[in-house]
């Protein structure tokens, strides 16, 4: 195993403004489980001992990923690690007993026996990074938050964050917090790429004044960003195919996977706009030696606000070239800028204006500055 504390070649953040620190790339396990589609226990671990060999020490999961069995696959690993040497990160929220009304959502049952069972699972006494992994508005959030900050003090988590969060729930939860003096939020986990920029325009801005770091999933927009599409061409593999036989099905048919990202593929394909990104990719990775998915994760990584990416494998290679993104080279400025500018997304009323307004206002020392490109 290298040795991820000595490897100079490859990068570590403070995740937010907590003491820890993550490598800058995570490896997602959305894909470990052994169902339809998705890899067994033995190339689950292929995956896992690739990336770590690269100096990886962050791995995220969470208590849906088929049904447990990702935090299972994961937990048969660790078992035979160094614990201390990993950050393992998992979240609550979903439902994981149809038939049990208390088996959903962020109440304090459901998450004090959601820790426990995932605990359980992952064959560990505790848990780096515990996720709530969306808005539950069925539930006070005095009583999450109190639950939560009850976990941290008896050790069986040690940091929080959240995932799938507007801007004005990340905001009241921070705000909260600090009111009741509770352990604060580190990191924010939110679809992020030159496709998805959304969350620019609130959730970033609270991650910035609130020193809490983004943790991009689905970096590679399901593959389409990784340079193997072209225009007409019907993808055979991945997450890509599963969205085209899922907008194929007849209308009731089948429903979206667990974690499917909501962009339709007729809309990913039909936009020009995402074709010319892609172009804009592909010029960069040829001038610089690169691939195209790694230009993409290099200009995620390169955003101030981001902690770590999330990156998703099925394939030892895939793992390989993820990896190259992490260090050892950088996009130029201009680079950054002909993607930020080819990527822009349409800014609606009142992001428009209030651009528009703070733009000729620019403080460095004042982190609540407005800029959409984090």
């Amino acid at each position: 195993m290298a040795n991820i504390l000595e490897d100079t070649k490859y990068q570590y953040n403070f995740l937010g403004k907590s003491g820890l620190r993550v490598s800058n790339i995570c490896l997602g396990a959305m894909t470990f489980g052994g169902r339809p589609g998705q890899l067994d226990e033995a190339a689950s671990h292929e995956v896992i001992k690739r990336f770590v060999e690269l100096g990886g020490n962050f791995i995220d999961t969470a208590n849906v990923y088929s049904r447990g069995g990702s935090e299972q696959v994961i937990g048969t690993w660790l078992s035979s690690q160094e614990r201390d040497r990993f950050v393992i990160a998992t979240k609550v929220r979903g439902a994981m007993e149809p038939d049990n009304p208390n088996g959903v959502g962020v109440s304090r049952k459901h998450i004090s026996k959601s820790i426990d069972d995932s605990l359980k699972r992952l064959q560990t006494d505790y848990v780096d990074l515990y996720q709530l992994h969306s808005w539950d508005g069925a539930v006070p959030l005095e009583e999450t938050l109190l639950t939560l900050n009850d976990l941290v003090r008896c050790g069986k988590v040690r940091y929080l964050g959240v995932s799938n969060y507007s801007g004005w729930q990340l905001q009241k939860l921070t705000d909260l917090s600090q009111k009741l003096g509770l352990n604060p939020f580190i990191s924010l986990q939110q679809q992020y790429n030159l496709v998805s920029r959304f969350s620019e325009l609130e959730p970033f801005q609270v991650c910035k004044v609130n020193g809490i770091g983004v943790l991009p999933f689905s970096p590679l927009k399901g593959g389409f960003l990784a340079g193997k599409m072209k225009k007409g061409q019907v993808p055979e593999e991945g997450r890509l195919k599963r969205m085209l036989e899922h907008e194929q099905k007849p209308a009731g048919q089948g429903q979206p996977g667990r974690g499917q990202m909501p962009t339709r593929y007729s809309t990913l394909t039909s936009e020009e706009k995402n074709w010319q990104i892609l172009e804009v990719l592909e010029k960069i990775a040829t001038a610089k030696g690169k691939s195209v998915a790694q230009v993409a994760l290099r200009w995620l990584l390169q955003k101030p606000v981001v902690s770590s990416v999330i990156i998703g494998a099925t394939k030892v290679s895939q793992v390989d070239d993820n990896m190259g993104a992490s260090a050892g080279w950088e996009l130029s400025r201009e680079e950054m800028s002909e993607l930020d500018e080819v990527s822009a997304p349409s800014l609606p009323y009142p992001y428009d204006r209030i651009l528009r307004m703070d733009s000729s206002r620019v403080n460095p020392w004042n982190p609540a500055g407005y800029k959409v490109t984090s």
